[in-house]
């Protein structure tokens, strides 16, 4: 049941190319996402809102499926909002559902896991098709060393050594449910994880570590170091921003 007390609660599902923006969270004189999005709603209800997300994205990350809510005491119905958000927001942001949702919804709380896809095209020349939505990588990956290191980072694990420094989480174990790379046409590969959280940069730092082993430059027993933190964060690559993407939240 909506609780109208509090005003409406309305969930929206939201896809974006995050090129050219400053990440998902509002910042001042910055364009970001969520910032957008709330400019726009405020201009349909002609008083401020704030969008609630799963999860922020960083400058240049895409998501294919992200959740946000919102609190708003007003007539326009989801289906409205739906159609005369898309018609104010630029094309880079689609929003592809907007429905109501219990008062006690909460996008980022109520999430039980979210699932992030990393694109890595593996060929000697760069396709100036995907240079923001893939990282381009010109020399041959071991692709049998990084399916191994995948299998390793699945379950329950302090992700400290994959974090950014001053993350700020209390608690960095996370429950890797999953990790899998599959090889798509064109020398396209897609790695795929689906955790009850993440910490902050943790999927670029594994994804950017992953591919040193990928190179040879670091062991699988190195990469085993870091995750026990028995390595130092100098072995820790960060992917490039592009080609990450928020794939799914689950609830």
């Amino acid at each position: 049941m909506i609780n109208n007390i509090e005003g409406k609660n309305i969930k929206l599902v939201i896809t974006y190319d995050g090129t050219g923006y400053f990440g998902w969270q509002r910042q001042i004189n910055k364009l970001t996402i969520q910032g957008t999005i709330e400019e726009k709603i405020e201009i349909m209800v002609g008083k401020p809102v704030s969008l609630i997300a799963s999860g922020r994205t960083d400058a240049g990350v895409h998501a294919l499926h992200q959740v946000a809510n919102f609190r708003v005491s007003s007539t326009i119905t989801p289906a409205i909002f739906l159609k005369a958000l898309n018609s104010l927001l630029p094309g880079s942001i689609i929003i592809k559902e907007a429905e109501y949702v219990p008062s006690d919804f909460h996008a980022r709380y109520n999430a039980k896991s979210k699932v992030y896809e990393y694109r890595i095209k593996n060929e000697e020349l760069q396709s100036p098709f995907l240079r923001h939505y893939a990282w381009h990588i010109s020399r041959l990956l071991d692709i049998t060393a990084m399916e191994e290191c995948l299998k390793i980072i699945q379950g329950a694990h302090d992700f400290s050594f994959f974090s950014s420094t001053g993350d700020g989480m209390i608690d960095p174990v996370r429950n890797m449910f999953q990790a899998n790379l599959n090889l798509q046409k064109g020398n396209l590969l897609s790695f795929n994880f689906e955790a009850n959280g993440f910490l902050r940069h943790m999927v670029r730092n594994i994804m950017g570590t992953i591919v040193k082993v990928g190179l040879g430059e670091i062991s699988i027993d190195r990469f085993i170091g870091i995750l026990e933190a028995k390595e130092n964060q100098h072995s820790v690559l960060k992917a490039p921003p592009g080609g990450l993407y928020l794939k799914d939240v689950r609830y």
